[in-house]
């Protein structure tokens, strides 16, 4: 077996900034009501005519990731795109970006677990590494939200969250093997997956059957969300997932360097903070400036961190998260 590690980061926002009181022009909502429920002030919308995509961001944010791998696009051995807002319902974004940067014509996955897709994108690239079938893996996460939300006050729950971005890793084959993915935990509880969900289109529900059968109030093509069930379990799942991370390597909360959660509720990750009993500079959180960017939010933020000097070589880094499924996971690294 070989090891696996994070050899690049990348991130890219659009420059479009949203702040509350933008959203407040659309929509019965004010500054004061979001951050107080979510914590977040401001996110990035894609603009159009401004060039960018799900497929796109994600190429940006690649070619950061794979400058300081010092890798070129040829080097890559795979791709692992995490996204629930691909370009068009088939084919995946990761055929696109294979196609944006000219790769050669290796694997392509797509995967669809919205919250934790970062997290189960790398712990598909850690055991295609670690197993020695590939050297260098490219996982990405990156969203479009705004293309997809109700920007009245009917979706205000759920618009207000949601930003646009991607994030990227390259993960490769090492001989430290003191260092790099230690392991990676993955759950799922799909009696819960109608309480986070967008349910058309699909398969049921095709567009001309959706805008004839459904009344304008009752749109099933918006995301609906129970805030309050999902903020419940999220909490529990988040502490479950760590502790079973931690404990698999022999470690506790107190050898934590640095937690990256995803960026889905500023309370959320708060409330987790004090549960492990850990400082402010032991939780990285940047949902503040980009809101909920899905499967691009964890590669975001630990780029982020990265490159501001918040991650040292040998820390313990954690990337956990929770979302719609339910499904929900960790990542435990020696840096």
């Amino acid at each position: 077996m070989f090891t696996s590690k994070i050899t690049g980061l990348g991130h890219y926002v659009p420059e479009n900034v949203v702040t509350n009181d933008d959203l407040s022009k659309l929509m019965d909502t004010n500054d004061a009501w979001i951050q107080e429920r979510t914590g977040i002030k401001e996110r990035r919308h894609i603009k159009k005519g401004d060039g960018n995509s799900t497929s796109v961001m994600g190429v940006k944010a690649a070619k950061m990731a794979l400058k300081e791998a010092n890798l070129k696009a040829t080097d890559i051995d795979m791709i692992v795109f995490a996204t629930l807002s691909p370009d068009m319902y088939f084919p995946g974004g990761g055929v696109e970006v294979q196609e944006l940067m000219d790769m050669k014509t290796i694997p392509a996955l797509d995967v669809r677990n919205q919250c934790s897709g970062f997290v189960y994108a790398m712990s598909v690239a850690d055991q295609f590494v670690k197993t020695g079938m590939y050297e260098n893996i490219l996982v990405i996460g990156s969203e479009n939200h705004s293309g997809g939300l109700d920007f009245t006050t009917r979706g205000r729950s759920v618009s207000v969250i949601f930003g646009d971005g991607a994030g990227a890793a390259v993960v490769s084959r090492s001989e430290d093997d003191q260092g790099g993915i230690l392991s990676t935990h993955l759950h799922s509880e799909g009696k819960h997956k109608d309480e986070l969900a967008l349910q058309g289109p699909s398969t049921e529900h095709w567009v001309p059957e959706i805008i004839a059968e459904n009344p304008q109030e009752d749109i099933p093509y918006y995301p609906y969300m129970n805030g309050q069930f999902v903020f419940k379990h999220a909490i529990v799942r988040f502490a479950e997932v760590i502790h079973e991370g931690l404990e698999a390597n022999g470690l506790t909360t107190s050898d934590i360097d640095m937690l990256i959660p995803h960026q889905a509720n500023l309370r959320i990750s708060q409330f987790i903070q004090q549960k492990l009993k850990l400082s402010d500079d032991q939780v990285f959180n940047n949902i503040q400036k980009y809101g909920n960017t899905t499967a691009a939010s964890i590669p975001i933020a630990l780029s982020e961190a990265h490159k501001a000097g918040k991650i040292k070589k040998d820390d313990i880094v954690v990337l956990a998260a929770f979302g719609s499924g339910f499904t929900w996971g960790s990542v435990i690294i020696r840096w």
